[in-house]
């Protein structure tokens, strides 16, 4: 089927979108609350953290390729990627559950615990996050259809973000008391809870319709080499890797410095709250700017001025609440209108590549991006808890030196920001403009009729 004129229902846009719901109550959780949870609740030191969030972090990321292979090459009655929302789901579940668990056992046995949770974590999170981001890519190849379901879907991600970075930390004093261990475990349990129901939905609603040209012989080995040989795809990797060390790094730097810096933990609650409103609304924003200045523009000055927003911050006194609750309003906008962008860039380069080389492979190359999404993340996270090592934090002190809260500062604000800048350098590079996006839809429906002929 071409797929060239499909314009999909609202119901099954939302539907999907419920998928990037259910995920982020993980996601977003690793972004914001990881580095809380393993120093203050779980009891490791941030160098243990740093070493975890690194060698686990990498290695796992090299499982994306593995399972975007995988599910290019799955062949069922409901097509290539859907049934992995379906055989993953309670999986997903429970092993979240389990990341998020403080067991009572000797230190050596908690770090054992810790590493191993957190593996099996992340590889489930790749087993249903490669074949659902690839879903993008064969519901329809209308450019602007594709950014109108990455829309979706990153409202509902944002939506995960807003109800862990708002909710999450009162859930845990609510529900654990004074036992954060006992906190953070139903807390997570009642988000995966609902992760479980919601992933059935995006399986039930969704549908792929693009499929690759049955003469297409499969190779692993050819579909890498394209890859390389795809430059939109090798400069989107890099602004992957910038753009999701950076998320890293400022979100999880955000609760320390609220609790150290401004001395009111609680902020932390506002401040994302405030903040995740106003994401929200760039996101809303995304579809309508895309078609007017393109996804590239678009994304480039989403950077730029994430990037220049986050360094502001170091010029605010940390008691400053409102001015510093207004300038993440503002940074969260400019950073949200950008936010379904990447997400339909990965179909882009797809495109791109079947339109160079005549054959597609939509996991291998949108698994790939995962990859450097997750080399991201373990950067990031590491780099978090490197700079807090670095400028000697500690989870037991009631209050930090001087240098520390320094230290956090600057995590919060420049160094969090050079990362975002660095995205934004890469994207001068991306050789896929508006003109082009739309020729290269054009002439692969064009293609995709005589593939629809030729087996008839």
């Amino acid at each position: 089927m071409s797929g060239a004129s499909t314009k999909l229902s609202f119901g099954e846009k939302f539907g999907y979108g419920l998928g990037d719901l259910a995920a982020n109550f993980v996601f977003q959780a690793l972004m914001a609350l990881q580095v809380d949870f393993y120093t203050k609740t779980f009891g490791l030191t941030p160098g243990q953290t740093k070493s975890m969030f690194l060698v686990v972090g990498l290695g796992s990321a090299c499982f994306n390729p593995v399972m975007g292979v995988i599910a290019d090459r799955t062949n069922t009655r409901w097509g290539r990627f859907r049934p992995w929302l379906l055989w993953t789901s309670v999986p997903f579940g429970v092993i979240g559950i389990l990341t998020f668990t403080t067991p009572n056992f000797s230190p050596m046995g908690k770090v054992i615990y810790a590493w191993c949770t957190y593996l099996m974590l992340r590889l489930i999170y790749a087993a249903n996050n490669v074949p659902y981001a690839a879903l993008n890519g064969v519901m329809t190849d209308d450019p602007n259809e594709r950014n109108s379901i990455a829309t979706y879907r990153q409202m509902f991600a944002n939506t995960a973000g807003f109800i862990v970075g708002s909710l999450a930390v009162p859930m845990v004093k609510f529900l654990g008391g004074n036992n954060s261990a006992l906190g953070y475990q139903l807390t997570m349990g009642s988000f995966l809870g609902m992760s479980i129901v919601l992933f059935l939905i995006a399986f039930s609603v969704s549908k792929e319709r693009i499929q690759p040209d049955a003469r297409q012989e499969t190779s692993v080995m050819r579909d890498l080499g394209d890859l390389i040989h795809n430059g939109p795809w090798v400069t989107l990797f890099l602004v992957t890797v910038f753009y999701f060390t950076a998320l890293l790094i400022r979100g999880n730097i955000m609760l320390p410095y609220f609790e150290n810096c401004s001395g009111n933990r609680l902020i932390f609650s506002w401040f994302n709250g405030f903040g995740l409103i106003s994401l929200l609304v760039g996101v809303a924003c995304s579809t309508a700017l895309v078609k007017k200045v393109g996804k590239r523009a678009l994304f480039f000055w989403s950077m730029l001025l994430t990037g220049l927003c986050c360094i502001a911050l170091y010029f605010f006194p940390p008691t400053a609440t409102v001015p510093i609750i207004s300038l993440e309003v503002v940074r969260q906008f400019a950073f949200g209108c950008s936010g379904p962008v990447l997400w339909s860039m990965m179909a882009d380069v797809a495109d791109f590549g079947e339109w160079k080389t005549g054959r597609r492979a939509t996991a291998t190359v949108t698994s790939a991006v995962v990859f450097a999404l997750w080399v991201g993340v373990a950067i990031g996270g590491a780099i978090c808890s490197w700079l807090l090592e670095l400028y000697g934090y500690s989870s037991k002190a009631a209050v930090q030196s001087a240098h520390t809260l320094e230290g956090i500062r600057l995590t919060a604000s420049v160094y969090s920001g050079a990362a975002f800048l660095a995205a934004a350098v890469c994207l001068l590079f991306y050789g896929i403009n508006m003109k082009l996006n739309l020729t290269i839809s054009n002439d692969l429906a064009e293609r995709r009729k005589g593939y629809s002929s030729a087996g008839a």
